[in-house]
């Protein structure tokens, strides 16, 4: 009996810990939702029917439509009006927008957008604008013109400008990410290349092939250059090594191979250095070397595996990284200069891996594998150590980067029976599938 008695008190002291870490899980959402800039209240755009201007354009005003609202739906900031509410009659030019058909019951806009596309065999033309139908005296909040070649990547490129148009103005002038692009790690062409795509999963195009194994890529801060792990030999020996891959050129851009194993680059926020972790002295310890692999200088020094760093976006004075200098994968913070090393105090065991700085430098995303699950994405706010969970019970979920906009995450996830690449809003909604083809891993947001 008194056996008993101690294990059902021990089970209701479990539980007792469990509930309080959801309930201050749960109670945190205020303070993460402002940390991500997500506002509850979320302006409510209608976007018609691009009108055609001629049958040979309808292809092309109806792929415009379409890529505007999903990237509107998907910005965290806009309530999008579902279309099946909106009135018979799309509006080609501001003449023919009847203000009370948007904003009467059911539509309730705030905001209309809309416009016409002309098509040639040479040119695509696409008229469009924004207008606050609450304010019908107002002039238009965009109004732009798109001209170029008549196909579909460029018609989805003019779309996704048209979005980042809205969402800038609607959002106090942060930018949106519509344009921006994602590079993984994918397999499907035999071997383990990286891969860029756009935001939302179009335009998905091989840039390596090394014809081995790729990991970790990591855009620079201009968006030009993307650093990863490659194995490549090194005096006979064939190991992780760090490459770096160039936009502009098309081409490999040669970086200093070193002894032993050297993976996940990092880029300091100037883009003037590379943080890496290499065993060239013997324990997998953190580097640091400008961008051309020079004059590389230690970090850290610990009896256990220091890697996966990753350079505060905002100060440039913090490295987040995983170390297992206490036993099993943990997560520290240390200066970028090495010094005042702490760990970040997690309220339960478990497995760290992954940790990505949000570009507001105050939340940190990473992968954590509590002793009762699995890899799941977590956001902790560094200072106060607050936590949020973003997935759960849905296979693993790991590898997590910010969308410059700090209102998107990128994972990888088995959720599907499948490795493969996701994007969810960073509050842990909306999480949509990416990749589909052979295995695709490690995604790294562009910055712009």
């Amino acid at each position: 009996m008194r056996v008993h008695t101690k294990q059902r008190g021990l089970r209701s002291v479990l539980a007792f810990i469990f509930l309080s870490f959801v309930a201050n899980t749960a109670g945190g959402q205020d303070w993460f939702r402002t940390a991500i800039g997500m506002d509850a209240n979320k302006p409510r755009v209608a976007v018609a029917d691009f009108v055609a201007r001629a049958d040979s354009a309808k292809n092309h005003s109806a792929l415009f439509t379409q890529v505007v609202r999903d990237d509107l739906q998907f910005s965290g900031i806009i309530e999008l009006a579902s279309p099946s509410f909106y009135p018979p009659q799309a509006p080609g030019v501001p003449a023919e927008l009847r203000f009370p058909a948007w904003t009467d019951p059911p539509t309730n806009a705030n905001f209309v957008g809309f416009g016409n596309l002309s098509e040639s065999t040479a040119e695509v033309a696409i008229e469009a604008w924004l207008y606050d139908v609450r304010s019908p005296t107002s002039q238009a909040v965009v109004g732009k013109v798109y001209r170029g070649a008549p196909t579909d990547p460029q018609v989805r490129r003019f779309a996704h400008q048209f979005a980042d148009e809205i969402i800038g103005k609607l959002s106090g002038g942060l930018p949106g990410v519509a344009g921006t692009q994602i590079a993984f790690v994918s397999s499907r062409s035999g071997s383990k290349e990286i891969w860029v795509m756009d935001y939302d999963g179009a335009n998905q195009r091989q840039l390596t092939a090394l014809k081995s194994i790729s990991l970790t890529p990591r855009w620079s801060p201009d968006a030009s250059r993307i650093a990863f792990t490659c194995f490549a030999p090194y005096a006979g020996v064939t190991s992780a090594q760090i490459c770096m891959y160039s936009l502009d050129t098309g081409k490999q851009v040669s970086f200093p191979r070193f002894r032993g194993t050297n993976s996940t680059p990092a880029w300091s926020p100037d883009g003037t250095q590379i943080l890496f972790s290499s065993s060239m002295l013997g324990n997998p310890e953190l580097f640091v070397s400008d961008i051309n692999g020079g004059r590389p200088k230690r970090l850290t020094i610990a009896n256990g595996a220091s890697i996966s760093p990753t350079w505060n976006p905002r100060t440039g004075q913090t490295i987040a990284f995983v170390s297992d200098r206490d036993g099993y994968p943990q997560l520290f913070l240390m200066n970028s200069d090495g010094t005042s090393t702490t760990k970040l105090d997690l309220p339960d065991m478990g497995y760290v891996i992954d940790p990505a700085w949000a570009p507001n430098g105050q939340l940190l995303a990473f992968s954590w594998r509590r002793p009762s699950g699995n890899y799941d994405i977590y956001v902790m706010d560094a200072a106060s150590q607050q936590l949020v969970e973003l997935t759960r019970d849905q296979g693993r979920n790991e590898r997590p980067s910010w969308a410059p906009d700090g209102r998107h995450i990128v994972f990888e996830s088995t959720r599907g029976g499948t490795r493969q690449i996701w994007t969810m809003l960073a509050d842990g909604s909306q999480p949509h599938q990416l990749t589909a083809t052979g295995h695709n891993e490690s995604p790294n947001w562009s910055p712009r």
